[in-house]
């Protein structure tokens, strides 16, 4: 190789190098660290928003067991149900404000099926001889499984000091159920945002109005871990039976004009207060969220 090809190389090696370099570090600057999770006793608090430095306390809970009896129709909850988030507990005056999960799913969308399905269900007699026709024959044999999906449309209330003193609303859930069939279409909901079923639950007793009667929750078992940065309530049950229900709407698409009234028939609905229950039996784990950061690699 000549002298002048040699330096040409040396040349185009000094304005190669910079460029190069420049975009290596460029690439790892893009390149995002990898984000913190809690891990050991505190991996469930994966959701507990700690980057809000007002938020103090961590909550992780799951239903297994219980019920809901909206009007007429009992679901059993036989798939877990998560509330997750955290709490800013204002030491001095004891009250708590929730404060919803980091990704957003403060409670998990968990389809529980209601048993019977559209079973039961008949067309109106108003309604026209060849529209009762069509609307029975597709209930009959056509999709009839539905599922019932409790779904927040507001910020939850949350009282530890009520839950461990079993008196007052220990958590209060501003809600709506979806009603999920290929039939109902997307839209059929029992409440709304502008009219949640709002359930006031307590580990204490209820005073329902009739014909419902006083109903007991429980505390449950608590044990104490790490240093007491982490508290495990087992066989918890938060309870209400004093709220009302108000009717279905949205069901059948363009068609819930006529399909609304039969859903409401089937179910019972609006169902007046006195007439609804809700059993949520399980696991209530709280963490101060100071020992969920520490935790977390």
């Amino acid at each position: 190789m000549t002298r002048d090809a040699l330096h040409r190389l040396s040349g185009l090696r000094r304005c190669v190098l910079p460029v190069a370099l420049a975009l290596t570090v460029a690439l790892i600057a893009a390149v995002p660290a990898l984000a913190k999770t809690p891990t050991g006793d505190f991996a469930v608090f994966k959701q507990c928003p700690v980057t809000n430095p007002a938020v103090n306390l961590c909550i992780f809970a799951q239903s297994e067991g219980g019920e809901f009896k909206v009007g007429t129709t009992t679901v059993p909850i036989n798939k877990t149900i998560t509330l997750q988030g955290g709490s800013i507990l204002n030491e001095e005056t004891g009250a708590e404000t929730f404060v919803a999960a980091a990704n957003g799913e403060t409670l998990s969308k968990t389809p529980l099926v209601v048993p019977g399905g559209l079973l039961g269900i008949m067309a109106p007699t108003g309604w026209p001889v060849w529209l009762q026709n069509i609307f029975n024959e597709f209930i009959n044999n056509g999709i009839t499984g539905v599922t019932a999906t409790v779904e927040l449309v507001g910020n939850p209330g949350i009282s530890r000091t009520n839950l461990l003193f079993q008196e007052g609303v220990a958590l209060q859930l501003p809600t709506r159920v979806k009603l999920d069939n290929a039939f109902l279409g997307s839209s059929c909901y029992i409440g709304s945002a502008a009219h949640p079923i709002t359930q006031n639950l307590t580990t204490g007793t209820t005073a329902p109005p009739p014909p419902n009667v006083p109903i007991t929750g429980a505390v449950g078992e608590l044990e104490f871990k790490d240093e007491f940065q982490l508290v495990i309530i087992k066989n918890n049950s938060l309870v209400d039976n004093a709220y009302a229900a108000p009717a279905a709407s949205g069901c059948g698409g363009i068609f819930s004009f006529l399909i609304d009234p039969a859903i409401n028939a089937k179910l019972g609905l609006p169902s007046a207060a006195g007439h609804n229950t809700t059993r949520l039996n399980g696991t209530l784990q709280n963490a101060t969220a100071e020992a969920v950061k520490n935790s977390e690699h």
